[in-house]
């Protein structure tokens, strides 16, 4: 199969090792990749938010196959593109990646449905919006932008006073540019985080293992949010019996409330939940694949991911299973200084041979025939273990073994998770 992967971090890199792996012989292409996945997959220079150009290039390299992770093209409708031109496609239509597109839609489909989230109220005119904050007593409260922000249109506001410099700054100053004039206000929930990725066809859902995100960039989840500093998996807080909550409440309703709507939802549906003493509600949920929550979730994965990306397109999901090892992964995030605000980039980067396998390239490129920093989130580091604390250790193993001018990484990632195994 010729097979095209639209993307360029460590995200489509795990996706693309992991496809290395089917039965099926593939010819993998990458759209537009970076230099640190040219050994598995052919890397195409084709900027993914111009439509026409990747269908004119799948056309004509004969592409079999695409799958389509990245938010931006499937909000803007690259799926619609590609199957209009006759390609089978893994991601969601246009009118289905809504639900993560747009924060409004969303918690409107909750609420309509029944699925349990934060109570929430939305506004896209700023004086009610900051007439809606003289009438609260309670903080601290969430502000998100409506549409997509790369991962940080949410703000967090302590007080009165925050919330309406939030307001100020998302609505008129525009920090999250058009996606933030339109703003979600919702109760801040409390309890523990967790990410479930899930296949679905529209019709049949299948869960992948459960992981925990660390998104904030400082130690002790202190400082700002990022596009996640580093994951594990399983979730140590997800319990069977959470899952069983889950799949009835929110997984299996959301997908038939979409297929309700006339939207239905084939591709990689993300939940992120919160689990709190009232039980489990979502955050949010994203229309693709998690990053870097796909990188300790795959390695974990035994069954065919192309069979079950294949099956999740043709919809036929209600013939397969799925199955995940049962030992454990983490996965720490080496990131620029600076990041998520300013940080430089152009700095070589020296990564022993052995441990190159470990690695899921995202923020690099090569220059001068070296392999150098381009971006915030540089490498992502992989370890699989019997038990969480290895994983753990063996990666901080490899970390520091990993050189580049101005790295930096959490030091605790999985911290917390290993305190309540312990």
């Amino acid at each position: 199969m010729n097979i095209m992967v639209i993307g360029s971090g460590g995200r489509e890199h795990a996706i693309i090792k992991k496809i290395k792996e089917s039965k099926q012989s593939t010819k993998i292409y990458v759209v537009p990749g970076n230099i640190g996945m040219a050994k598995e997959a052919i890397c195409v220079d084709i900027d993914i938010t111009n439509l026409e150009n990747v269908v004119a290039f799948a056309l004509n390299a004969k592409i079999d196959f695409a799958i389509v992770t990245p938010d931006n093209p499937l909000v803007q409708g690259m799926v619609d593109r590609l199957e209009s031109a006759g390609i089978c496609c893994f991601g969601p239509i246009q009118n289905a990646a809504i639900l993560e597109g747009s924060k409004i839609f969303a918690k409107n489909l909750m609420q309509k449905y029944g699925i349990p989230t934060a109570k929430f109220a939305t506004f896209t005119e700023i004086e009610k919006a900051l007439e809606y904050i003289t009438q609260l007593d309670t903080f601290p409260i969430v502000l998100k932008a409506d549409g997509l922000a790369l991962g940080k249109g949410v703000i967090i506001a302590k007080s009165k006073q925050e919330a309406n410099t939030a307001i100020v700054e998302m609505m008129q100053d525009k920090i999250f540019g058009e996606s933030g004039c339109k703003i979600v206000i919702e109760e801040f929930l409390s309890g523990q985080e967790v990410s479930v990725l899930t296949f679905t066809d529209g019709k049949t859902i299948l869960p992948m293992i459960s992981s925990m995100d660390f998104k904030r960039a400082l130690d002790g989840d202190a400082g700002l949010n990022t596009g996640g500093m580093g994951t594990i998996a399983p979730n140590p807080y997800y319990t069977e019996e959470i899952a069983e909550y889950c799949m009835q409440h929110i997984f299996q309703p959301t997908v038939d409330a979409m297929l309700q709507e006339g939207r239905r939802f084939k591709g990689c549906l993300y939940f992120g939940l919160m689990i709190t003493k009232n039980g489990p509600k979502v955050i949010e949920y994203n229309c693709r694949f998690g990053d870097p929550e796909t990188q300790v979730i795959l390695p974990l994965l035994k069954s065919d991911l192309l069979a079950l990306l294949l099956h999740t397109a043709n919809g036929t999901l209600e013939n397969c299973t799925i199955e995940f090892s049962k030992q454990h992964a983490c996965c720490v995030i080496m990131a620029s200084k600076g990041y998520p605000q300013k940080y430089q980039v152009g700095y070589e980067i020296d990564i022993p041979q052995e441990v190159e396998e470990n690695i899921y390239f995202a923020g690099v490129k090569e220059q001068e025939g070296k392999l150098v920093t381009n971006g915030g989130r540089v490498l992502g580091v992989i370890a699989v273990a019997d038990n969480l604390q290895e994983a753990i250790e063996k990666s901080y193993e490899i970390v520091a073994k990993i050189n580049f001018k101005e790295k930096y990484y959490r030091k605790d990632i999985g911290k917390k998770a290993l305190n309540l195994e312990g």
